[in-house]
């Protein structure tokens, strides 16, 4: 079966070189609200769905929960790995084909973790998945950039140099994702990559989340969960229930 640009990506240190500015202040703000917000039990039981390097997980973890991080990247669950402990784990996994039933009380996708898939069918199914692997009353929060903002707000061309490389980026939309290409040398070699990310809606959320057996309890449009605005938000964070 032929690569997706995901697995290229998301396996290369250079992505990790372009997005080292990151922080984790901002995760553990995301993460530290979120957990006032649902307020789970100690040692409840949280998937955190495309885990990354695992900075959620692990924050999550120092907070007393007992947290599984999935990701199909082999080298960001490599790298995860080494910060497991007794409650904390990790595993190389694809989102659409979750082995757990009933099993955890919330499932976290964060910072546009999801989206990358060709067909809403594949997208459908990652969320089913999503919803099996949650208890009865459990919650899955998904959250997304806010499509119309990002598109409105679009930098076509962008040159970022980062520890002696020069990332060419260049944005725009087309069949209906946000794509990105990533072109730079180092070494003496050039690299092309590429992200392809859904332009999802709230009314598209709506849609197949309804579809895989869920719905929409509250959204949010930032951080400090404050109200969406399609106009205004940077985010779309949507709290999520079984029907």
């Amino acid at each position: 079966m032929q690569r997706k640009w995901f697995q290229f990506w998301f396996n290369s240190p250079y992505y990790h070189i372009l997005y080292s500015q990151r922080n984790d202040e901002e995760a553990e703000f995301l993460i530290d609200n979120l957990s006032a917000y649902l307020a789970p039990k100690k040692h409840s039981k949280i998937l955190d769905i495309a885990c990354g390097r695992g900075r959620h997980s692990i924050y999550l973890n120092k907070k007393g929960y007992d947290v599984m991080g999935i990701d199909l990247s082999e080298q960001n669950i490599k790298y995860a790995q080494q910060f497991e402990q007794k409650n904390l784990h990790f595993y190389v996994h694809d989102m659409r084909k979750l082995a757990y039933i009933n099993y955890f009380d919330i499932a976290l996708n964060l910072f546009t973790s999801f989206g990358y898939f060709e067909t809403e069918k594949d997208h459908v199914n990652a969320l089913k998945s999503f919803r099996k692997g949650i208890k009865a009353d459990g919650t899955l929060v998904i959250d997304y950039f806010n499509t119309q903002k990002i598109i409105k707000n679009l930098t076509q061309q962008e040159i970022k140099t980062i520890d002696g490389i020069e990332f060419h980026l260049h944005k725009f939309v087309a069949e209906g994702k946000i794509i990105k290409h990533i072109n730079f040398e180092h070494r003496l070699k050039t690299y092309a990559f590429e992200e392809r990310v859904q332009a999802f809606s709230l009314a598209d959320f709506e849609r197949m989340l309804t579809k895989a057996g869920l719905k929409i309890v509250e959204s949010f449009g930032n951080y400090a969960l404050e109200e969406f605005s399609e106009i205004k938000s940077d985010r779309l964070i949507l709290v999520c229930k079984k029907v």
